[in-house]
């Protein structure tokens, strides 16, 4: 089962590839925390916390401002900002609930307990309460990519299909990107966390999970990603031998 497999489920086919989800989209492998493009490219996720910024005084605001103009202006690269908004999940606080219900050894207190729980998930079910989660997408491109005009880029991005020779060649440009991304994942947080962030880069699970979230909404609610560790998930490193 590849990594794509898993984040675009019922592509399983190799042989049906052309037609698969996976051929259309940008990602080749997501390795050492790390999202790998087709065209060589990388990109590194951060997830940073958020601040009520209305209950800060004016001072503490005017301290906010100024940190974050010193982050941006400090930056000698481009980075993504993204706002996620999904639906509250509360599984495992409601699994919490329940286990302390089953534990009760009043059969009172127990009942109350297991109707709280399901008070609970219905009136976030019914409430459709959201909850927001920021990002900060970190790059780093192969000069090859770099040099590409306009034309060029869009072309690659509406066929980014992929190929041996393209997976041999991004390996061989892996480590060297790695380095110059650190670099600019530790700037970035680093400004981040001088602005009162709390700062965490996502691992690889952590990126699997998030991707297949994205690309399966309804389907993630039901089936959750539990352990990626357990799964055989192949790279494209293990396709391109």
């Amino acid at each position: 089962m590849g990594i794509l497999d898993f984040i675009s489920p019922g592509k399983n086919n190799r042989n049906q590839a052309g037609n698969s989800t996976q051929t259309h989209l940008r990602i080749a492998e997501i390795r050492e925390n790390v999202v790998v493009l087709k065209n060589g490219g990388m990109r590194a996720v951060l997830k940073a916390s958020s601040i009520n910024f209305n209950l800060k005084s004016e001072q503490e605001q005017n301290s906010i401002i100024y940190a974050y103009q010193n982050f941006l202006n400090s930056l000698e690269f481009p980075i993504q900002i993204l706002v996620r908004s999904k639906k509250l999940d509360i599984d495992e606080y409601i699994d919490s609930v329940k286990k302390l219900g089953d534990k009760q050894e009043n059969k009172l207190l127990q009942e109350q307990t297991y109707e709280y729980a399901q008070y609970i998930k219905r009136l976030v079910e019914y409430a459709d309460i959201m909850e927001k989660e920021f990002y900060v997408v970190v790059p780093v491109d192969p000069p090859r990519s770099q040099g590409q005009n306009f034309i060029e880029k869009f072309w690659s991005r509406m066929h980014p299909a992929d190929s041996v020779s393209g997976i041999i060649r991004r390996h061989q440009e892996f480590d060297q990107l790695k380095k110059n991304l650190n670099q600019r994942m530790t700037t970035t947080s680093s400004g981040l966390e001088n602005c009162g962030l709390k700062v965490e880069t996502l691992q690889t699970a952590d990126l699997i999970a998030l991707f297949y979230q994205i690309y399966n909404p309804i389907t993630a609610r039901n089936e959750k990603v539990e352990d990626t560790g357990k799964l055989n998930l192949q790279t494209d490193a293990d396709l391109g031998h």
